[in-house]
């Protein structure tokens, strides 16, 4: 029967069309190949195993490739996964797009018109610069493009939820420090990982591109917002200041920071960015568990179990 993955129960024969998220051939303890999946549809996404492969099967189950499966589902260590029997891939030209891809829990509409709010908010002639020109140059992806490809907000607009959340606090945290720079902030929080545009590509699935394998996007942004002051011949020490936001805005060199946060605008931002992303994080980790209970162990949260008190 078609189901979707949040509808998915222990025992359920199942035909459907699902996204191949992750793909990993393995070998078992008797040496024989199998692959360890990840499917996904726009509702969420399960563990799957296909067992005695062959290159017609690696061929099939590539990552991106949208493939009907019929297969059985059973529970595993307190999980659901899918043992696939037989599978094909799907024609691109017959894939319903919206069926695989999460929508963001706010109307992408209001997502857009709060982000200009706080680019219209911004009075520092420099920042405005900086952000309008880049803006302009990475549309509409900033406005589509997912914050992560499986950690948090992995969804169409992802980024744009992201940003906007983060938005959202660094005015509170402005306003609650008054001698925190607000322009500064917002303009570093509205920056910080637009070069997620240049290091994912998609549509379906997104992954990493050559670009984002050999750079990062902390490095592809620095050298965007680095490019945009040179064209607008900005010369104060504000692009100085963005270029560390971004290289330091994961907070500690061991998360992927080349520099530690060294001004307040930074500090916040990084501390802004790491409360964002963990609380969508452990939110994720929490669908489809019951009160009284505990999640799967979390790998972005030091494998931890997450509790989700009674109500």
């Amino acid at each position: 029967m078609e189901k979707m993955i949040s509808e998915l129960n222990d025992g359920m024969h199942i035909n459907g069309q699902y996204l191949i998220a992750n793909s990993a051939k393995c070998v078992n303890n008797v040496g024989a190949a199998y692959l360890n999946l990840e499917l996904k549809d726009s509702s969420g996404s399960i563990n799957a195993k296909k067992w005695e492969v062959s290159l017609q099967d690696e061929e099939i189950f590539k990552v991106g490739n949208v493939v009907s499966i019929e297969g059985e589902v059973l529970k595993y260590k307190e999980s659901l996964q899918i043992k696939i029997l037989s599978a094909e891939a799907v024609n691109p030209s017959d894939i319903d797009v919206v069926k695989f891809i999460k929508q963001p829990p706010v109307n992408k509409e209001e997502l857009i018109k709060r982000f200009n709010a706080h680019v219209e908010s911004i009075k520092n002639e420099d920042c405005r610069k900086i952000l309008d020109y880049l803006i302009k140059r990475l549309s509409p992806k900033i406005f589509e493009y997912p914050a992560a490809v499986s950690v948090h907000h992995d969804y169409a607009s992802g980024l744009l939820m992201h940003t906007v959340s983060m938005a959202d606090h660094g005015v509170y945290f402005s306003n609650y420090y008054p001698d925190v720079d607000k322009d500064i902030l917002l303009t570093g929080i509205l920056l910080h990982d637009l070069g997620k545009t240049i290091e994912f590509e998609g549509p379906i699935i997104y992954k990493y591109s050559l670009e984002g394998r050999l750079l990062g996007h902390i490095s592809l942004m620095v050298s965007e917002i680095r490019r945009a002051a040179e064209g607008l011949k900005i010369t104060s020490e504000v692009p100085l200041l963005l270029e560390h936001m971004v290289l330091s805005h994961h907070g500690q060199i061991e998360f992927g920071s080349p520099v530690l946060p060294m001004t307040k605008e930074a500090l916040l931002l990084s501390m802004i960015d790491n409360i964002d992303s963990k609380m969508v994080i452990v939110e994720k980790a929490l669908e489809g568990v019951k009160p009284g209970e505990f999640s799967s162990k979390v790998f972005p949260l030091d494998n931890r179990f997450i509790y989700k008190p009674k109500e």
